[in-house]
């Protein structure tokens, strides 16, 4: 079963495309060539615990070396994000549901319509006052491809199903 599963998890991440805006696209570039600058002062760092004796007893060297495991999977998921990454291309106003687009939604039961951002968390990083959901969340996954005026349903965390409509979709106009 978990064999399965992660081979699922693969093919999503071989296909899945994130739209970037060429400044948050400059933005995630800047900090991984500043992580990967940074790798020889962390393996100096290393170094310099690991002689200080005992590595059973060595702090320093055990919070390096987890530096170093956090720092190198923040390189990889910033390599990833930018080889697959789109920059520039702002989606079309066509009026449905789908990444680097401000959402307008309501959802039942609800009198007022909420707007947010559908984006990865690196694109939304900046974006200020405007929520971000990830294509990825059960929320996303449900709009994705929705036309304004559609309703869709998805599962909550407490197992429950909300519907939601999704009342306008406009392209990120940053």
């Amino acid at each position: 079963m978990s064999g399965r599963h992660d081979e699922e998890m693969v093919a999503v991440s071989d296909t899945q495309v994130t739209w970037l805006t060429q400044e948050a696209y400059d933005r995630l570039k800047h900090e991984l060539d500043e992580l990967i600058e940074n790798r020889p002062v962390i393996a100096a760092k290393i170094n310099d615990s690991r002689e200080e004796g005992d590595l059973k007893e060595n702090g320093g060297y055990h919070a390096a070396r987890e530096e170093q495991g956090q720092q190198e999977a923040r390189i990889r998921h910033l390599q990833e994000l930018l080889r697959s990454a789109k920059v520039g291309e702002a989606p079309e106003n066509d009026g449905l549901a789908g990444p680097g687009k401000v959402l307008t939604v309501r959802y039942e039961g609800d009198d007022e319509d909420e707007k947010f951002l559908l984006a990865t968390r690196e694109e939304g990083a900046s974006e200020g006052d405007l929520d971000v959901y990830s294509p990825e969340s059960p929320l996303g996954k449900a709009l994705l491809g929705a036309k304004e005026g559609e309703s869709r349903e998805y599962e909550l965390p407490n197992g429950s199903t909300q519907k939601v409509t999704l009342v306008k979709a406009v392209p990120y106009a940053g």
